[in-house]
């Protein structure tokens, strides 16, 4: 954190204030999105009688629905701008997480014919109903509504946030910022599976939906009163001012910024390669992350035996998600070719990004090394999750290093909506093929049953930054800014 003085005085540091909040609604964000995968299988499940592929059904419509919205949240928050884009965004997401607490109260009204019944009175209801079939496809689809709710919320997170980093940081810490609030996502991800699991056990998979959705509503009072742009906030003195705004200086920003008020058209974005670049590495990568994230707790149940709220699942998940805080140093590492190698801020993150997309290649062995012990592929797992961070940490601030601020949040959401796309086919179809694998006894490499079915998934998790890499450095294979 620079405190330097100047002949303005001592800086202030308000921006990491911003970078705060940015990581406590990522936090949010994936503790929301985590409720689900923590208790579909061992407390939602058994009342609803789903199967992986129901589960997988669901996962792949919120990505579906993820990426068709981040590709009209992009274009929200920039037409709304920063601090009105993120207070809906996050408004609506919260409801949404609350609405699932519901879904069975519903199923109960619309398959038993028993609407003004308590959480525990639905399941009494629904015990009682012989026709399966109806209560799954009923509640699939309540939790389908519920979902829609969500993703489209939370696909309004990543391009506020991105724009508030672009508004606050100038372009040699916007990678390093971003894995700091970035980092959200782990601790949420941490968070969840020590705080979800309890809670669903002593008050109801019900009261975690509600519990977790009301932290957006609080963070909301806050960030009401705390964001402002740079130039307005009263708690960012001139010193911080100058150092935000130091890019102003260079050629290439002049050049940018001397139009930055106009904006580009949907049409206009697709038009450039650099687009197609950041769309292309959000789609091979973004389902990867997603699988890790809505899979383990499953994969831990379903291979070794594990409920979500046993204390050895719960510890497996925690160290997990401990081991990719390592990630912070994906934003650190960009900086460092910058400040010492004297690269520009482009080819800093192609580099970071190349060293971060050979690390997934471990989990490769995290089913073969799975026989010793669960601990090598949940190590392998928080590793490539580690690398994944790092890797969306510095992909993201592609997008300022190219293009003009009023685009940001747009191209944001154009690359999540790829990256939700790729991960509706990665979700949808473990869902199938772990299914098929354990109903069939399918063999693959010495693999039996299911585990077969997720070695066959790890090993494209595995590959898919390098494929991701290698295209986005064909497309743009050296920094080249766009000129409005």
């Amino acid at each position: 954190m620079d405190t330097s003085k100047n002949g303005m005085g001592k800086m202030t540091n308000y921006r990491w204030v911003i970078c705060a909040m940015l990581f406590f609604a990522t936090t949010v964000n994936y503790m929301d999105r985590q409720v689900l995968s923590l208790t579909w299988k061992d407390f939602i499940a058994p009342e609803f009688h789903w199967t992986n592929d129901d589960y997988g059904n669901i996962t792949a419509l919120f990505s579906l629905i993820y990426a068709i919205g981040m590709l009209f949240a992009g274009r929200l928050v920039d037409w709304l701008d920063t601090k009105k884009g993120y207070l809906w965004a996050i408004g609506i997401w919260s409801l949404g997480a609350c609405v699932h607490a519901f879904c069975g109260i519903a199923t109960s009204g619309i398959v038993a014919g028993e609407w003004f019944v308590g959480f525990e009175g639905a399941k009494e209801a629904l015990a009682k109903v012989d026709d399966v079939a109806m209560i799954v496809n009923v509640s699939v689809t309540l939790f389908v509504f519920a979902r829609f709710v969500l993703a489209i919320g939370e696909a309004g997170n990543f391009p506020a946030a991105i724009k508030a980093t672009a508004e606050y940081f100038p372009k040699k810490d916007r990678a390093y910022a971003t894995s700091i609030f970035n980092a959200g996502a782990t601790v949420g991800a941490l968070a969840a599976p020590v705080s979800i699991p309890l809670i669903a056990e002593l008050y109801g998979w019900e009261m975690s939906f509600i519990i977790i959705g009301a932290l957006g509503f609080v963070w909301m009072g806050f960030w009401v009163f705390i964001y402002a742009k740079p130039d307005k906030s009263k708690h960012v003195n001139a010193a911080e001012l100058e150092y935000i705004q130091q890019d102003k200086g260079s050629e290439e920003q002049s050049k940018d910024e001397t139009v930055e008020g106009k904006k580009l058209s949907f049409v206009e974005c697709f038009k450039f390669k650099q687009t197609w670049a950041f769309a292309f590495g959000k789609f091979m990568t973004d389902g990867v992350w997603w699988f890790y994230l809505f899979w383990t707790p499953a994969y831990l149940s379903s291979v070794y035996d594990m409920k979500s709220s046993d204390p050895a699942s719960q510890l497996a998940i925690f160290v997990l998600y401990a081991i990719t805080l390592l990630s912070i140093v994906g934003g650190w590492l960009p900086t460092y070719f910058v400040d010492k190698k004297q690269m520009n801020p482009y080819a800093g993150r192609m580099r970071a990004m190349l060293i971060f997309a050979f690390f997934p290649l471990l989990a490769l062995l995290a089913q073969p090394l799975g026989h010793m012990t669960y601990w090598f592929p949940v190590i392998i797992i928080g590793i490539a999750g580690a690398a994944h961070q790092a890797w969306s940490a510095n992909i993201f601030s592609t997008i300022g290093d190219m293009f003009p601020k009023s685009a940001i949040a747009t191209i944001t959401g154009i690359g999540g909506m790829a990256g939700g796309i790729g991960s509706v086919f990665i979700n949808k179809g473990s869902g199938l093929l772990f299914d098929y694998s354990e109903n069939s006894g399918m063999s693959f490499l010495g693999f039996e049953g299911i585990e077969s079915g997720y070695f066959i998934v790890f090993s494209f998790c595995a590959v898919a930054y390098l494929i991701g890499w290698v295209v986005m450095k064909a497309l743009v294979p050296k920094y080249k800014p766009i000129r409005l």
